[in-house]
């Protein structure tokens, strides 16, 4: 078993190790059966495997009796069937290139595919596709599940009242949501008779199994901590399924008997505070001063526990929702299914709206696009028609696992919605700029210490430049306004993230670059306060949200730098900033038409839209299913700082200033094969006190 083979079997399972564990591995006789005993016996809370985690007493004393791999890969076979069978999602894939909305259905527009049958919307039967009811856990587990409350509001207009709907100020300026103007004429809407009782979801599957090298940005392209069986994800493809894969296991109207909000939420002008009760601020004091509002770090309870991906999803779907419900007047999705809707004078439906999460997206025969869409109460099918251009450009954005509201009619058999409206969650136009703060912030991220392509010297002219020893009086002035940098994860390249990566290290051990880095932020005067967020390449769990960086590594650095978790949200002497490393620009970029890496605060943006930093569950990013769901945006931040993709970026939206910094490692043989180009050496810095950029160029 060669070196790099033992790298890349700890990379697929989710560590990283040390070289001089590498060697000892690699030294053994049954390096291969040895290695297998590290993986299956290592603790948990191990981040990178080092020579005192491997057992190699108790692994000749295992092999010298009956051969304690069987036994010990037995029970944790076993486990991960237990683990398997609570979750309440089955297997997405994270191919890239996989493409949801390519599967055809019938056109429900078209008279060829007239049904009779009753009023469902099936799929073909696929039978490497496992129903998301075979993982479902029993009736007890259904109790606990339907704990919360949900019920629909009391009789109100079945037109939605004009003082919620999207028209005011707040929604008809969001540029997602298409005039009323631009939808088809009501008397276009399909008649029953010329509407199919049910849709034959076609079951050839067309994804495609190359990886785009689009999709590749960094080094680390699968470098997760997290146990596979805990964060498992779910199949696009499992459309035939009869319960709610968000909520629970029933979802009926009846099992939601008080509050037609099934999780108590604060109001909006409560929200100014997103935290849960139990999180707590915490304040750094000083000349400039820092409150981290929102961090994982100490408040991680996963375990990847059924229950705790239902709460995370009602999470989701409480606090998204209820943005969107200050704009329109929507109503459960189960009271579609329990009552009949009167036509119109002008011959059309009267329109309804309702609010869910995306669970499937396909296209019909004629390429017109149905969502699929729950809510706590049940699911159901909206037809977005190729006819209405600027509706179905913004379908064809729509994520999965993303909230919309839709407005539309029913068909008379109360089985489709034809939509004439989406809705996202979207920033409003009323956000107002914070304006006050004095000084600069310095915004960096992926240095990559130890990577063979870290740029030093350019790395260490930008400390010269903090210490206010440039050459130029005016870049002295400007480092002299400079209060805080702001660094957004990759301190480090790491070890074993990607194979043959020890092949681009200077340094080889991962702690080793830690203190090197340490010796360079121990050089920044102590009057700029310094805060680091960590990213994939950092030796912290891999599943998001990520905490901080250990203590053992803090220990390295000065005691006034503040670690905070990955996605973070601060405030800088009352200016909101929200910290993401990025990596789910990755996702971003494959599955949202227009969005690339040479533009990366185009990804930002679409983030902002649907107020959350990683829409998709189970793609390339790895989610913990927690409590609380860190990535949502809200409150609006002042600034959004992101990194990942090497690529520099900058932009506003809605008074909301979008920044990706972009990196201080110049381009690796794997950028070059996937035609990865970098922007190195630029620093964007911030005037906190009107939000003006500079880039400086350092190489």
């Amino acid at each position: 078993m060669e070196r790099k083979d033992i790298i890349r079997v700890v990379m697929e399972k989710e560590y990283q190790i040390s070289p001089e564990a590498v060697e000892l591995i690699y030294s053994s006789d049954s390096s291969e059966d040895l290695l297998k005993y590290v993986l299956l016996t290592v603790n948990d809370s191990v981040i990178v495997i080092g020579v005192e985690d491997i057992d190699l007493e108790g692994f000749a004393a295992f092999s010298a009796g009956e051969s304690p791999l069987d036994k010990i890969h037995a029970s944790s076979t076993e486990e991960r069937k237990i683990l398997s069978g609570a979750s309440m999602l089955s297997s997405r894939s994270g191919n890239p290139s996989s493409k949801p909305d390519s599967f055809l259905v019938p056109d429900p527009l078209s008279e060829s595919v007239l049904s009779s049958e009753p009023d469902a919307i099936t799929a073909a039967p696929d039978p490497s596709i496992k129903s998301s009811q075979d993982s479902v856990p029993d009736s007890s587990v259904q109790d606990m599940v339907l704990d919360k409350a949900y019920e629909p509001a009391p009789d109100t207009p079945d037109t939605p009242d004009a003082s919620n709907t999207p028209d005011t100020p707040d929604a008809s300026n969001t540029p997602d949501t298409p005039d009323a103007s631009n939808t088809p004429d009501a008397s276009n809407i399909p008649d029953a008779s010329n509407t199919p009782d049910t849709l034959d979801i076609q079951s050839e599957n067309i994804l495609s199994d190359e990886t785009s090298a689009s999709n590749l940005v960094s080094d680390s392209i699968s470098s997760v901590k997290a146990p596979p069986q805990t964060f498992s994800s779910r199949s696009s493809l499992d459309v035939n399924r009869s319960v709610s894969s968000f909520f629970g296991q029933d979802n009926s109207l009846s099992s939601f008997p008080s509050n037609r909000s099934f999780r108590t939420e604060p109001s909006s002008s409560e929200r100014e505070i997103f935290l849960d009760s139990r999180d707590e601020y915490k304040h750094y004091p000083g000349k400039n001063p820092v409150t981290v509002v929102s961090d994982i770090t100490g408040h991680s309870t996963c375990v990847g526990e059924y229950m705790q991906f239902v709460q995370y999803f009602r999470d989701r779907y409480s606090r998204l929702s209820e943005i969107i419900r200050g704009r329109i007047n929507a109503r459960p999705i189960e009271s579609l299914k329990r009552r009949n809707f009167r036509r119109g004078g002008d011959g059309g439906s009267e329109e309804i709206s309702i609010i869910g999460m995306v669970s499937d997206i396909s296209s019909t025969t004629n390429g017109h696009k149905i969502l699929s869409l729950e809510d706590p109460t049940g699911s159901f099918s909206v037809l977005i028609r190729n006819s209405d251009k600027e509706l179905f450009e913004l379908a064809s954005k729509i994520l999965l696992d993303e909230v919309i509201g839709v407005t539309g009619s029913i068909t008379n058999d109360g089985s489709l919605m034809l939509a004439t409206k989406l809705i996202q969650p979207d920033v409003p136009n009323s956000v107002q700029r914070r304006t006050g703060t004095h000084g600069k912030a310095v915004l960096i991220s992926d240095v990559h210490v130890g990577s063979s392509q870290f740029m030093e010297d350019a790395w260490l002219d930008f400390l010269d430049f903090l210490k206010g020893e440039s050459d130029s009086e005016d870049m002295r002035e400007l480092a002299a306004s400079v209060r805080y940098l702001v660094v957004a994860g990759d301190i480090v390249d790491g070890i074993g993230i990607y194979p043959d990566q020890e092949l681009e290290l200077d340094i080889l051990d991962v702690y080793e670059q830690y203190r090197k880095a340490a010796e360079y932020f121990r050089e920044i005067p102590e009057r700029i306060r310094v805060i680091i967020s960590p990213g994939n390449h950092d030796a912290v769990r891999q599943a998001e949200p990520q905490p901080a960086l250990p203590e053992s590594i803090q220990a390295y650095f000065p005691e006034s730098i503040v670690f905070v978790g990955n996605p973070a949200f601060l405030e800088l002497d009352g200016v909101r900033l929200l910290i993401y490393h990025g990596r789910s620009i990755d996702d971003l970029v494959a599955t949202v038409p227009g969005v690339s890496y040479q533009e990366p605060a185009g990804a930002v943006l679409e983030m902002l839209k649907r107020r959350h930093l990683a829409p998709t569950y189970g793609s390339r990013v790895s989610i913990s299913p927690e409590k609380k769901d860190y990535f949502i945006i809200d409150p609006v931040p002042d600034i959004i700082h992101t990194g990942h993709v090497h690529t520099l970026g900058v932009q506003r939206y809605k008074n909301v200033l979008l920044v990706n910094s972009g990196t201080w490692q110049g381009q690796t043989e794997f950028q070059k094969r996937v035609n990865l180009v970098p922007v190195p050496a630029r620093v964007p810095i911030v005037d906190l006190e009107n939000f003006d950029v500079k880039i400086l160029a350092f190489d």
